[in-house]
């Protein structure tokens, strides 16, 4: 076994360096770890067997790496902790006493916490370890010839280039006009091509090897390139525009890497993404399935292995409560925020890379749990003999001692690489300053920042580096890169001579693929394992999203209950043979666009599948192929459901071949739009190109379908769409398969009345009637209406199947070929600077320069704050309620805060940090919260949580802001009234500099795909909460999580200042290293399950707090970081506490916790007294009036969406495409009979407009409405102030849309140009316009996400579509519904409004096919012989009176077309005063929800 090896050959070295060292006291081995003790000669003598064993059999040996750690120690607490939850075969066992034999003989056993241990007996019979399971047994390895892998990377010359370097100034609205007229650039920009701007070098000539089985730590402060280095060491080249020089994997190019190992290299991005409905256990299970290899230990079946890595991962990362769990994410709740970085390592971990790379990695740990994750890095590293990259910001000494080499990057420039022990003294040679009490990454980082570095004395920037071409300059000349030229010189010349390197390499990665996969394939399985591993997966997505599936459920139950209900028995006659028409193309349609949610999703999850492509876990087309499959299970059993209540209420044919063929092409429908919906969302590089062309090929769909018009009227040049469109194939083979089964009853004879009974001289009206016959063929009447033949049904059919086979494979390929969003970070944009921002941006740089000089001192100093208020909170308990009963999150705590004084609030991940501060904040909505939370001795008043600042962990800012607009926003509304705008705006400056935003204050903040990097946007967080200058305290959830270990100093000093200025200030924090944690005065720190275990003074270099937990037991060693140390002392990392109570006991019955209470009472005591009868009157909730909320939050509402381009241009885009099309297909209708129809459907166009307008209303209003939550609960504004700025700013683009969308709509067909009727028809459509706006915001406003308002749309619209009398007239419709929701639809007030306005008066002139032949009796004219019915009010008129041969057209006048349908020309300003009327409603409903309903659960 590998880990034998290892272990051996270290023991070997070990013992050749000194015998005498196994009795020399070292570092223990840690909690946890079992130590056992034996005869030190047998396990002398069995060690030696041993040794001739590995010689023999690996005459080369093997060389343990030289690092800071002691990877014996490691390498048994890894064996340990396999056998510690799996059980030993009795052989993995005795190797693992040997193990601990070591560790005791050179260790003093800590007392063992037997409750964190496992039993060492587990399981006698079943053999397996760690080694066998991740990389299959020794014997199987030598029976199979199995080579390890091992692969060392060599860069030489390396310079990476991307584009920057030009200032980016933000897009308006009118800009997205002039880039889309400006056709080439537009194609170029889709293609990828194109200026961006400059192009400019991020790295610039880097060299360097690291060996399998080293560790290299890379530094660098924020920007300087530390993310592009890992990325292409990891072999990720997508997005930058060139990468030259060299970078060898072994003997490999990086291009024969890319091609046969892709896999081998991976990279672990900072952000976390998952599916958030998975468990961790599944998201794990998933990559096993994919990553499982051929060979696995003897009987162990693949289930069994999975469990088994699973239960070790979790194990490792102190997460297996997690198991069952949902991963989450920001908007679903999962496991906390650190639980699922964990998760993401585990996830990358099971791809078994030999190279890997990790981004800041530790980011919102715990110390505790970041130092756990580097020595388990170390240990992975170790065994597996990995070659491991990692940058990290905050890195503490215990961590930076697990690595074996660091880099340090500076802007872009190497400037050292080298043994991590040598780094330090390196940088002091140079001439900067010692500083001892500096973590070496800290000292390291700050040497490469102008405002942080110190020179010694007599040395400065003109005789010591001081930029980094210097710099890197210096590494040059120096000895270290000597060494380096040497170390990779001897490193290419061992792999000239070690051929069998690559061999080995080759034959491992063969043999860790499944049977049937292709040895050239990057792919651990096959393709067909990788389809079915996926549908596994998305059927765990599809079933657990309860949520979304019981939602398509009821809508697509009700919906087809109430087209079962609204055509109710059809008749069998001709009065329901357009009806029939309607309903089938309904079901259809309805079914259809079900699927148009499978774009957003497809964009949505190119993240994940970038991810998974880049670790080799599947290709992008088994995604689609098992997607679609678990699609078509899901959906054929919803659809016959809704087919069967649908098809039987309604009284189609009742026969089961047409019933089933009726189901096949609903399903076959579905099928093919949700795959066209893929293709699209793979083939658009964003949202808003997706929107434009699913507008354009929806509306072309729905107009070509041959519903709206038939075939044979349709323009020539539109046809050849019917046959590419799986709406119109299954149209028309929905309507073959009924009509050709039918026979219809003629009910609209012509003449009828009194006098006319003779069928030889009558006529049916219905198309494809025969005179003289009062029966219709159903086939005559298809085809005679709608050009379909019955013969061609199962031809059209079959070519939806080709269309569906065809997507699928434009999916798959697609999905394959394009790869947007894998590229690195995108480009910041800026607002352009006019006179004000350019004054202000120089006193800015002014500043800087002082401030770098050190003249000036960092800001603080015209801090004044007056408050000497104090906040207490005794008893302190919070419950929350849970499925399975009341849960305590919170338990008893005591504590204080008071001015001047900075408070840390400190604990393992998932204590209740952060619940804690919700608490103190008032920001809990939800939960039982017990005890006293008092200030001065009192209950808070109104004005608390405007008196209190907080800043949170969630970075969330309306994105269209510059840094600058965000702060003075905070200012205008949260400081006092009576504060002048000048003295507001000159604190927000000082902010800006303290914070050192100086480059970023006009930068726009945007969102993380695009916009300010991670730790700009938490130092605007920070920044907007200064900015408002809180009277009482200060509250920040983790500022420092994110930053470099620069930007946390100065942030924690700057607090310092604050603090010093008479603010009360609490901070959780994380991973704080000494220098930081003694900027603190008191500690407040949570053990898991929310209770108190210390509250107190830290004293200087943390002696009060270590004193306690000396007292208590527990002593810190010298060289610990208390902050570190006192976490893993609790038993919040993997290590068990340290003594056998628990810790929260010993603080309840201490006496540090009664002088805390003791404390308490005279405080509240001392400032009741000094406070006395002047207790503030000035409770008002918000600091500024309500008038002048609305002025502020409306400007800045309007500027977002004047800076939101593509959201005004993409709706006004869709309007216009989809009126000029329309337009187009209806152009130019003369006075023909069907024409009075296509005006009809012409003004149905305009119901659309909802559907388009609420998909983009919602999530924007969704999106507001989160900071709305954030600022709201700050008290900056009210409700009523942003929801009428949303209203208010949508108003401008509503009109424009409404002008683009009426002009081609109207005047392109030909309707009545008079300016009485044109003028009607605008304000109808202005109207239509508001009213789906107000609409859009109100059902955002009354429900919880813009998820489940999408949801809710497609009842709305079919419902708003449907009872409008369109598509059922209203005589019709049933009574039920007649009564009372044709009369509320507000459609019905469109369309009657409209449809009377355009027929009115309108002549029509039947075309010749329009005509119905009859003869007149005998001795009669057709004049004659129609006089009675004509006088009796019948419609139309006869073409010629005077002959036998009778020509009847069915209208003379438009009004006898609209008269039976119920509408009436008087009608129609009452029609739009009630349609206005509900744009009233609209307000009210949303003014009330967004008042009443906060959806904001915390």
């Amino acid at each position: 076994m590998q880990v034998l090896n290892e272990l051996k050959n270290a023991e070997h070295q070990h013992t050749q360096h000194s015998t005498e060292e196994a009795n020399v006291e070292h570092d223990n081995p840690g909690p946890g770890v079992w130590t056992e003790s034996s005869s030190t000669d047998t396990l002398g003598h069995d060690l030696e067997k041993r040794r001739e064993d590995v010689r023999s059999k690996n005459p080369r040996g093997a060389t343990r790496t030289r690092s800071g750690v002691d990877v014996q120690r490691a390498e048994a607490e890894f064996a340990e902790l396999s056998r510690e939850f799996s059980g030993l075969s009795q052989h993995s066992r005795r190797a693992s006493r040997q193990i601990s034999k070591i560790q005791s003989r050179r260790s003093i056993p800590k007392e063992v916490d037997v409750e964190k241990t496992g039993s060492s007996d587990d399981s006698e019979s079943e053999p397996w370890n760690l080694e066998e399971v991740l990389r299959g047994s020794k014997a199987a390895e030598y029976e199979a010839g199995i080579k390890s892998k091992r692969i060392g990377v060599m860069w030489d010359n390396l310079t990476v280039s991307g584009i920057g370097g030009v200032k980016n100034i933000i897009k308006t609205f009118p800009d997205a006009f002039v880039s889309f007229f400006n056709v080439p650039e537009t194609l170029m920009h889709i293609f990828g091509y194109g200026k961006k701007g400059k192009e400019f070098d991020i790295l610039k000539n880097f060299r360097g090897v690291a060996r399998p089985g080293e560790m290299v730590l890379v530094l660098g402060r924020p920007g300087s390139g530390c993310t592009t280095f890992l990325k292409v060491i990891a072999n990720q080249r997508f997005g930058y525009t060139k990468v030259d020089g060299n970078v060898l994997y072994g003997p490999f190019e990086s291009k024969l890497f890319e091609q046969r190992y892709r896999g081998e290299a991976v990279y672990n991005q900072e952000d976390d993404i998952h599916h958030p409905t998975l468990t961790v256990g599944q998201t794990l299970g998933f990559a096993l399935d994919t990553k499982t290899p051929g060979k696995r230990p003897a009987g162990m079946s693949k289930k069994d292995f999975k469990a088994k890595v699973i239960n070790l991962l979790l194990k490792m990362f102190n997460i297996e409560h997690t198991l069952n769990t949902i991963v989450g994410n920001p908007y679903v709740r999962g496991v906390s925020g650190g639980e699922r970085k964990r998760v993401s390592i585990a996830e990358m971990m099971v791809t078994s890379a030999t190279v890997c790379a990790w981004d800041n990695t530790t980011r919102g740990l715990d110390a505790s749990t970041a130092l756990d994750y580097a020595k388990s890095l170390r240990i992975m590293t170790n065994i597996y003999q990995t070659t491991t990259f990692v940058s990290l910001y905050q890195a503490s000494e215990s961590i930076y001692n697990q690595f074996d080499k660091v880099m340090v990057i500076d802007d872009g420039r190497q400037v050292f690489y080298g043994p991590i022990r040598e780094a330090r003294a390196y940088f002091e040679g140079l001439g900067f300053k010692e500083k001892p009490r500096q973590t070496t990454p800290d000292y390291l980082t700050g040497c490469t920042d102008i405002f942080e570095r110190e020179y010694k004395d007599g040395r400065s920037i003109e005789n010591a580096p001081g930029s980094a071409e210097s710099l890197e300059k210096a590494f040059g000349d120096s000895i270290y890169s000597a060494r380096l030229s040497e170390e990779m010189a001897a490193y290419k010349k061992e792999l000239e001579h070690e051929k069998e390197v690559r061999a080995d390499f080759e034959l491992a990665t063969v043999q860790a693929k499944r049977k049937h996969t292709s040895k050239s394939s990057v792919y651990s399985i096959p393709f067909y394992l990788q389809v079915w591993a996926l549908m596994q997966r998305q059927f765990l997505i599809k079933w657990q999203d309860k949520f979304s599936l019981i939602v398509s459920w009821i809508t697509s139950i009700v919906i087809a209950i109430v087209l079962g209900t609204v055509w109710l028995n059809l008749p069998k006659n001709s009065s329901g043979a357009f009806t029939r028409s309607g309903l089938l193309f309904i079901s259809l349609l309805f079914n259809t666009f079900q699927a148009f949610g499978e774009l957003a999703s497809t964009m949505l999850g190119r993240p994940i599948v970038n991810k998974h492509k880049a670790y080799t876990f599947h290709r992008a087309s088994a995604l689609w192929i098992a997607q679609i499959i678990i699609d078509l299970a899901f959906s054929a059993v919803q659809i016959f459901v809704f087919s069967v209540i649908v098809y039987f209420m309604c009284g189609l044919v009742r026969d089961a071949g047409a019933f089933f063929t009726f189901y096949l092409v609903v399903v076959s429908g579905y099928l093919a739009m949700t795959l066209f919906f893929r293709t699209v969302g793979c083939l658009c590089p964003d949202f808003d190109y997706a929107m434009k062309f699913a507008a354009v090929i929806i509306t072309l769909f729905v107009l070509t379908s041959g519903y709206l018009i038939q075939y044979q009227n349709a323009q020539k040049w539109l046809r050849w769409i019917f046959y590419l469109n799986a709406l119109g194939l299954g149209f028309s083979t929905l309507m073959m398969n009924e009509f050709k089964r039918l026979t219809l009853a003629c009910n609209s004879l012509i003449p009828s009345g009194p006098g006319y009974g003779d069928l030889a001289h009558q006529v049916c009206t219905l198309p494809g009637s025969t005179p003289g016959s009062d029966q219709v063929s159903g086939s005559n009447y298809v085809n005679t209406s709608f050009s379909y033949d019955p013969s061609d049904l199962w031809r059209n059919w079959g070519i939806t199947v080709v269309l569906i086979v065809g997507f699928l494979i434009m999916n798959a390929t697609l999905g394959e070929v394009l790869q947007y969003g894998a590229g690195g970070k995108t480009v910041t944009y800026y607002a352009k600077e006019d006179k004000e921002r350019k004054r202000l941006n120089e006193a800015l740089m002014r500043k800087r320069e002082r401030k770098q000089h050190k003249e000036a001192d960092q800001g603080g100093s015209d801090l004044h704050i007056t408050s000497k208020a104090v906040l207490t909170w005794e008893n302190l308990c919070y419950d929350v309620p849970t499925p399975s009963g009341q849960l305590r999150l919170l338990n008893d705590i005591f504590g204080y805060v008071v001015p001047g004084q900075l408070t840390a609030l400190m604990g393992a991940s998932g204590a209740g940090k952060t619940t804690l501060l919700d608490v103190l904040a008032a920001r809990k909505n939800i939960g039982v919260i017990s005890g006293d939370v008092l200030v001065d001795g009192i209950k808070p008043g109104t004005a608390f949580q405007r008196g209190t600042s907080y800043a949170e962990q969630l970075d969330l800012h309306e994105s269209t802001q510059t840094v600058r607009e965000a702060l003075q926003f905070s200012a205008d509304l949260r400081q006092p009234y009576s504060v002048s705008r000048e003295e507001k705006y000159a604190y927000v400056e000082e902010v800006i500099s303290l914070l050192e935003m100086e480059d970023i204050a006009d930068a726009i903040i945007g969102d993380p795909e695009m916009g300010l990097a991670v730790e700009q946007r938490k130092r605007v967080t920070i920044g907007v909460e200064l900015a408002a200058k809180p009277e009482l305290l200060l509250f920040l959830d983790e500022p420092t999580s994110g930053l470099d270990s620069q930007s946390a100093f100065n942030i924690v000093r700057f607090l310092k200042k604050l603090a010093a200025a008479g603010q009360a200030i609490l901070c959780t924090i994380h991973q704080p290293n000494s220098a930081l944690f003694e900027n603190f005065d008191r500690l407040l720190l949570l053990q898991r399950g929310g209770e108190c275990v210390y509250f107190g003074d830290i004293g200087k270099d943390a002696n009060v707090l270590l004193s306690y937990f000396h007292r208590n037991g527990a002593d810190c060693p010298s060289d610990a970081n208390p902050a570190e140390w006192m976490l893993d002392a609790i038993g919040a990392g993997q290590a068990s506490r340290i003594g056998d109570r628990d810790w929260g006991e010993r603080w309840r019955s201490s006496s540090e916790l009664a002088n805390v209470k003791g404390d308490i009472i005279k405080m509240k005591h001392q400032r009741m007294q000094e406070v006395g009868s002047n207790v503030k009157t000035d409770e008002k909730e918000y600091a500024t009036p309500l008038w002048h909320q609305i002025k502020v939050v409306n400007r800045r509402t309007h500027l977002s969406f004047w800076r939101s381009p593509n959201y005004g241009f993409t709706r006004l885009f869709n309007h216009v495409a989809i009126a000029l099309l329309t337009g187009l297909a209806y152009l130019q209708l003369d006075d023909s009979r069907a024409s009075l129809q296509y005006r009809v459907f012409v003004i149905f166009q305009s119901t659309v407009l909802p559907a388009l307008i609420l998909a983009q209303v919602e999530p924007k209003y969704d999106l507001s409405r989160l900071i709305f939550y954030r600022e709201s609960a700050a008290k900056a504004y009210q409700q009523f102030p942003f929801a009428l700025s949303m209203v208010l700013a949508e108003l401008p683009y509503s009109v424009i849309c409404a002008v683009g969308f009426f002009l081609p709509l109207y005047y392109l067909p030909g309707f009545q140009s008079a300016s009485s009727r044109a003028g009607y028809q605008f304000f109808m459509i202005l109207i239509t316009e508001i009213f789906s706006v107000t609409l859009g915001q109100t059902v955002a406003a009354l429900t919880p996400s813009s998820f489940i308002s999408m949801l809710l749309n497609p009842f709305l619209i079919i419902v708003f579509a449907l009872f409008c009398g369109v598509t059922i007239p209203k005589p019709d419709i049933p009574g039920f519904w007649r009564a009372w929701l044709y009369q509320l639809d507000p459609f019905t007030r469109l369309v009657g409004g409209m449809v009377v306005t355009e027929l009115h008066d309108r002549t029509v002139q039947c075309t010749p096919t329009e005509f119905n032949n009859f003869t007149a009796p005998a001795g009669q004219t057709c004049g004659e012989y129609m006089s009675n019915f004509f006088a009796n009010g019948g419609p139309g008129y006869i073409a010629q009176n005077a002959t036998d041969a009778c020509q009847y057209c069915a209208y003379k006048v438009g009004d006898q077309f609209y008269e039976p349908l119920g509408f009436s020309f008087d009608h129609r300003w009452r029609d739009l005063g009630i349609f206005a009327a509900f744009i009233g409603s609209n307000l009210i409903l949303l003014f009330v929800g967004s008042r009443y309903l906060n959806f904001n659960r915390r």
